[in-house]
């Protein structure tokens, strides 16, 4: 069963723009060690953290909060497999909400796409419920 769903767009132009006047503050507030790593691998780094920040703003939807209700940024986490597929790990205050949406006798599991074409950034995020 679907327990979320959440879209967001964002501009990387806007996202180069903060990355040039706030550089390490805006990273470290927003990005965990992983997804800033994976950004300065990159030749498009403000396009990679253009998709995690839509993936979080996303996410946040799709756990029915926004980020207005005490959602840590670096409380969802993109990663990618070793396939490339991109994967959102979830701490703290979201965890504990995901824990709260999930129906007893369920596993849930977070599902994320994430796509760009200069200067626009989105992302799709899809919360499962499976039985176990």
């Amino acid at each position: 069963m679907i327990l979320g769903i959440g879209t967001d767009l964002a501009n990387i132009d806007r996202i180069q723009r903060v990355l040039d006047r706030h550089g390490d503050r805006f990273r470290n507030r927003v990005f965990t060690p992983i997804e800033q790593a994976k950004a300065a691998r990159r030749k498009d780094e403000a396009g990679t953290y253009a998709k995690r920040w839509a993936a979080k703003e996303a996410c946040s939807k799709a756990l029915g909060t926004g980020l207005a209700m005490g959602i840590a940024w670096k409380d969802m986490a993109v990663s990618n497999l070793g396939t490339g597929q991109p994967v959102m790990a979830l701490t703290g205050w979201a965890a504990d909400r995901l824990a709260e949406m999930t129906p007893p006798g369920h596993e849930a599991i977070v599902h994320v796409t994430l796509t760009d074409d200069h200067p626009w950034a989105q992302a799709f995020v899809v919360i499962e419920a499976r039985p176990l």
